[in-house]
């Protein structure tokens, strides 16, 4: 390993060792460690742990890392240092392989949690359920439903392709009487590979799958091959979308363009998830808002994307496995934990029974269309690392750019593909 690689694991390392010399501090009933990678919540989860000390006498040490010191090098530091939390963190297959490798995945299939979601982590090896989903997080195509109204337009006829082009014919008929710029508020610019590259392509590696039981279309892409009919179809589509856009935003404007260009009613859609809500939140924006799938297919596909974007794994060689399962069954199964998932962390809970409502309109819609159990999952994380992004993304700024039209994205997607044989 080069130098230059192993000082700043060394001085990962060392922080950790300096700020937590032992992972656990003198005590003298149960203690669990919990390694947290969002500093966002760290206080509610702190909180939320001393509540359940009380409850159970049982101590959660909480050790969040993120912004300026990133979660993952600094849980590598810490298994390096031999520290084993109960608790820790993981994305996505990466994540899961390594610890898997390491021996840290414990088989959580007959929690009681698990009845109650849909959103687990599956192994990807054996079939078993490993990971507790901490949050959801969705999108489909958000739509502004006064706008939707005025022009005429029922959501519930937009579940296929057909229903989606009648739906933009007639908004775009009607631009001046609505006032808006634009249909769908759209950015794919150089900085929106994110939006592009992942969330996008999500749509043709999922759309009307279920939720479980199939990854077809992401097995495929791994093996360095596309679908054409449905490649065809997804291309059409996102066609479809940027050719509906306000082209400056769409090619050079970023996130906040994008956010503004739906907040202040100039487009009638936005191609953006439930984490927005706090922004719009921040900006007085009260309007309704709500979702409808990103129907690219002639058939139905009557749901939209909902998946964790994070899961705790219950690490089967830290010395309190059983005591950190009963942590995460409180936290799913309790009235105390669904207040602390809800208004004290901010989250979309996924599980079924936690009937508390999300303060934001987009999460809210997430959170029906979950429990409805009209949902298609996230594999857009399953991708090679860097993939989706530096890849595909560049793709999809030149089809919006006009650089290409849909024949040349599809052979260039699938040429793209084509070097992961």
């Amino acid at each position: 390993m080069k130098v230059k690689h192993v000082l700043p694991l060394v001085a990962m390392l060392l922080l950790v060792v300096v700020a937590f010399p032992g992972c656990r501090r003198q005590f003298d009933g149960v203690e669990i460690v919990l390694v947290n990678n969002k500093v966002e919540i760290d206080e509610a989860l702190r909180n939320f742990a001393a509540l359940y000390e009380r409850e159970t006498g049982v101590r959660v040490s909480i050790r969040s890392f993120g912004g300026e010191t990133p979660y993952a090098p600094a849980l590598a530091a810490m298994f390096a240092a031999g520290m084993e939390p109960e608790i820790f963190v993981i994305e996505g297959r990466a994540g899961y392989e390594d610890a898997r490798q390491f021996g840290r995945i414990t088989d959580l299939t007959n929690e009681p949690w698990v009845r109650d979601t849909d959103l687990y982590y599956v192994s990807p090896t054996d079939g078993t359920i490993v990971g507790f989903p901490v949050a959801i997080e969705g999108w489909g195509l958000g739509y502004n439903r006064e706008l939707l109204r005025r022009a005429g337009v029922d959501p519930r006829t937009m579940v296929n392709i057909a229903g989606i082009r009648a739906a933009f014919e007639q908004i775009e008929s009607m631009r001046d009487e609505l006032g808006i710029d634009g249909v769908v508020a759209m950015a794919a610019g150089p900085g929106m590979t994110w939006v592009t590259g992942l969330h996008a392509v999500n749509a043709y590696l999922t759309l009307g799958l279920p939720y479980h039981e199939s990854t077809r279309y992401i097995d495929m892409l791994n093996r360095g091959e596309v679908n054409p009919v449905r490649l065809r179809y997804f291309a059409e589509y996102m066609d479809l979308l940027f050719r509906h856009s306000i082209h400056t935003s769409l090619t050079v404007g970023g996130y906040d363009t994008q956010i503004g260009d739906f907040a202040t009613g100039r487009t009638v859609f936005i191609h953006q998830g439930n984490w927005t809500d706090p922004v719009f939140a921040g900006m007085g924006i009260d309007f309704e808002m709500g979702y409808v799938p990103h129907a690219f297919l002639p058939e139905t596909t009557d749901g939209i994307f909902i998946g964790a974007p994070s899961f705790y794994i219950v690490n089967a060689r830290a010395p309190n496995v059983q005591a950190a399962k009963d942590f995460l069954t409180f936290m799913a199964m309790t009235p105390a934990g669904h207040d602390y998932m809800v208004h004290q962390a901010g989250a979309v809970a996924a599980f079924r029974s936690v009937t508390l409502e999300p303060p934001g309109q987009f999460s809210r819609a997430v959170q029906d269309w979950a429990n409805a159990g009209r949902i298609f999952t996230w594999q857009q994380n399953e991708m090679p690392d860097g993939f989706g992004m530096g890849t595909l993304g560049p793709i999809f700024h030149l089809l919006a750019t006009r650089e290409i039209d849909v024949d040349g994205f599809v052979n260039m997607f699938t040429e793209a593909v084509a070097t992961l044989r």
